[in-house]
């Protein structure tokens, strides 16, 4: 759940994407775009490799282990944010919206399936309900830390301090937390 705390609203990195690219423009096939059209093929972009990277994910977390997958996911979260922590160029937020996008089809769908599996079928819905319920309240905590550290140190920082503490819960994962797969 801490990770939760650190993990804000996608449109931080929506706002943070069009901060970055600012007045540049790409033009393709004769059409221009914008920062508002490139900041939301990006978006359109990581839900599309979300949706390709699910199966496999899913599919690697029954034969490697849930914490195996989900440390990956947050290692790969750890990179994107560090990555946006950098102010990164057009091209560079397209790469960071891939990788975000296999963090979240590591993450997502295995961590609920290590609830059920942890949970045994007589509290799997109240195990599934309860995390959805914390990681809701956390991701509203999550989104005003984020909001005033930005405020206060700049976008820079609050991703940082993301990436940074997305390091040191991998770092407990991969010491502390057993996987029953595993």
């Amino acid at each position: 759940m801490v990770f939760a705390l650190f993990n804000s609203s996608d449109v931080f990195l929506l706002l943070l994407t069009k901060s970055s690219i600012g007045t540049d423009t790409v033009t393709i096939a004769g059409t221009v775009f914008n920062a508002d059209s490139i900041t939301i093929a990006a978006y359109i972009f990581y839900n599309l490799v979300y949706a390709l990277a699910a199966y496999p994910m899913g599919s690697m977390a029954d034969k490697l282990g849930f914490k195996k997958t989900v440390l990956l996911g947050f290692f790969l979260f750890a990179i994107v944010y560090g990555g946006f922590a950098a102010s990164p160029s057009i091209s560079l937020i397209f790469g960071l919206f891939a990788v975000y996008g296999v963090y979240a089809a590591a993450t997502e769908g295995v961590i609920k399936a290590w609830i059920t599996n942890l949970s045994g079928k007589e509290n799997t819905a109240t195990a599934i309900g309860f995390y959805s319920s914390c990681e809701s309240i956390a991701a509203l905590f999550a989104s005003l830390i984020a909001g005033a550290i930005w405020t206060g140190w700049g976008s820079s920082a609050s991703f940082l301090i993301s990436s940074l503490t997305a390091i040191v819960i991998c770092i407990y994962i991969l010491l502390y937390l057993r996987d029953p797969k595993s």
